[in-house]
């Protein structure tokens, strides 16, 4: 089946963890790389769905695709969840937060000392719960396709993502690199497919990226 034929469903933005009612934890992940590639999408011809955590919703105006907020991981995770059936093209080029605070303040938490210490649990891992879906039979067809946004030894961390998670693809994304971090309009991105094969391209728009990203997903569905 064709990339038009399917359903396509990306993530993006970042997401917050509440610490009390006025702080979180969060990153600086703009949703910029997934509009770009829900845009790609949808002018595709894919039915397409945008599940993206806190962003300038000016990047939304006028989208004639189906869009969904989030805040949290868990949110995230239930969304996904929610959303994604046999057949379908997950592309997960959200960041959500790995950790969250074990405990919620419901009120400020008031400055009192020189330190304050806060514990943190795990987040749940989306792409290793999708990977569980598909393992025990319940996603049948679909395409999986991780980021991995690094700093360091990020070849070794993208493919150990892409085999721990079970992953068809992933788009390595140094956001220490120039012209690649977080907010910006431009990327630099190396797409590794599962079997070995590699891609890399230069910075370039993220519209551009999106497309490429894209045509790699369309070669794999036709392999």
């Amino acid at each position: 089946m064709p990339l038009r034929d399917r359903r396509v469903i990306v993530t993006g933005g970042p997401t917050r963890e509440w610490i009390d009612p006025v702080r979180y934890i969060s990153n600086a992940s703009s949703g910029k790389m997934g509009i770009a590639l829900a845009d790609a999408a949808f002018e595709r011809g894919c039915e397409t769905l945008f599940i993206h955590g806190p962003i300038d919703v000016s990047l939304l105006a006028g989208k004639n695709y189906r869009t969904v907020g989030i805040e949290s991981t868990a949110e995230l995770l239930h969304a996904v969840i929610e959303e994604i059936s046999d057949g379908c093209v997950l592309i997960m080029a959200a960041a959500p937060a790995d950790y969250c605070p074990a405990e919620r303040s419901h009120e400020k938490i008031k400055k009192t000392g020189m330190e304050l210490v806060i514990r943190l649990r795990k987040n749940p891992d989306i792409l290793k719960r999708v990977a569980e879906e598909r393992a025990a039979g319940n996603l049948n067809g679909i395409f999986v396709a991780g980021f991995a946004a690094e700093t360091t030894d990020v070849e070794r961390y993208a493919i150990g993502k892409l085999e721990d998670k079970n992953l068809d693809m992933i788009c390595l994304n140094d956001v220490s690199a120039e012209s690649a971090g977080f907010g910006k309009d431009t990327n630099i991105i190396t797409i590794f497919k599962r079997g070995g094969s590699r891609t890399d391209l230069p910075v370039m728009p993220k519209r551009d990226a999106a497309e490429r990203i894209l045509d790699a997903i369309e070669e794999s569905l036709q392999a």
